[in-house]
């Protein structure tokens, strides 16, 4: 058994030498150190000799499992060093010089418009709500003042879902469903998208972005609206921009108006952007409809409130000065990294 101990010993230093990689240095262990390894097998069978020659069989057989780990290892060490200096020669480089230039994305100008908004209606008081893209007809039409046979249905051009649903055409829906949940006052504003069928061209797209607010309380009157929708402007757009109203009809609001500001693109003194009359259209507005209130259980003796929503696209364009309402749905990263 000694002879045995001096053969295993001579050949797998001899191994060891001769290996040339960490997995073969593995391999190598696993002859002679595994738990079916030569040295192994031989250690387990020393019960099979005399007490005495037991003793210093086994003596010799752990000193030379230990000198094989070392041998192992030492060289497991030096194919690690090397591959470590072949990484830095290859991997290595100048901390000193300048790194690349990572893009950072920017908000859409519809976003900035948004979170200005959001800022201003916060700051009045105002609460934000949220409510379903696809509506029921009750809450986009009838609660509003729009039964079945209306012709001002015919205005809103309703894409309709097969499962008797419409994609909201106007933020005004959630308006309902915030007023059949709460008792005033309230201030609500409600950003979102909405859904028009309608031809997309530089000014008009079938997929847009609206704004709704509205205030309930008692005694609201038509001048708190001009006085909240002016300040609102000049905040959003700068404090020289006028604001003129103008009468007009909406089903749910009585008396309703047209809002329009001053052009941003010359200033008031006509263009080809305001038709050179000098005033842009910007949203509707007015008090909100006696019936209404009445849809939504509120005695309009009682309360009184106003409403108006606005296009944010529009906004945007205005905002930016922006020619081309179809540029925010491209996704084009030349125009987006301009705000």
């Amino acid at each position: 058994m000694r002879e045995n101990l001096k053969e295993i010993e001579k050949e797998a230093l001899k191994r060891v030498d001769g290996v040339a990689s960490v997995a073969g240095l593995e391999t190598v262990r696993a002859k002679y150190l595994g738990r079916k390894g030569e040295l192994t097998l031989l250690l387990r069978s020393l019960y099979k000799l005399p007490e005495t020659e037991r003793k210093v069989v086994g003596q010799k057989a752990n000193e030379l499992k230990v000198k094989l780990e070392k041998a192992i290892e030492a060289k497991k060490n030096l194919f690690l060093k090397g591959t470590f200096k072949g990484q830095l020669e290859q991997e290595w480089l100048d901390v000193t010089q300048p790194g690349e230039k990572f893009k950072v994305g920017s908000l859409h100008p519809v976003t900035k418009i948004i979170k200005e908004l959001s800022d201003i209606f916060s700051s009045m008081g105002y609460e934000i709500a949220e409510g379903p893209e696809a509506e029921d007809d009750y809450h986009n039409f009838e609660a509003l003042n729009m039964p079945p046979e209306h012709p001002a249905r015919d205005a809103w051009d309703t894409f309709y879902l097969t499962n008797g649903l419409v994609m909201r055409t106007h933020t005004t829906s959630v308006d309902v469903r915030v007023l059949e949940k709460r008792k005033p006052p309230l201030r609500i504003f409600i950003p979102g998208r909405v859904y028009r069928y309608e031809a997309e061209d530089a000014t008009h797209l079938s997929v847009l972005h609206q704004l709704d607010g509205f205030v309930v309380d008692k005694n609201i009157s038509f001048s708190d609206l001009k006085g909240t929708l002016i300040s609102v402007m000049q905040i959003l757009l700068g404090k020289n921009i006028k604001v003129r109203f103008r009468p007009s009809f909406f089903p749910f609001t009585e008396p309703s108006a047209e809002v329009d500001v001053s052009c941003v693109m010359c200033g008031g003194k006509g263009c080809r952007s305001c038709g050179g009359d000098g005033w842009l259209e910007l949203l509707g507005s007015g008090m909100i409809h006696p019936q209404v209130l009445r849809n939504v259980g509120l005695d309009p003796k009682e309360y009184s409130g106003f409403a108006f929503g606005m296009g944010l696209d529009r906004l945007a364009m205005l905002k930016y000065k922006i020619d081309d309402v179809r540029e925010f749905m491209k996704g084009d990263l030349r125009f987006l990294n301009q705000f």
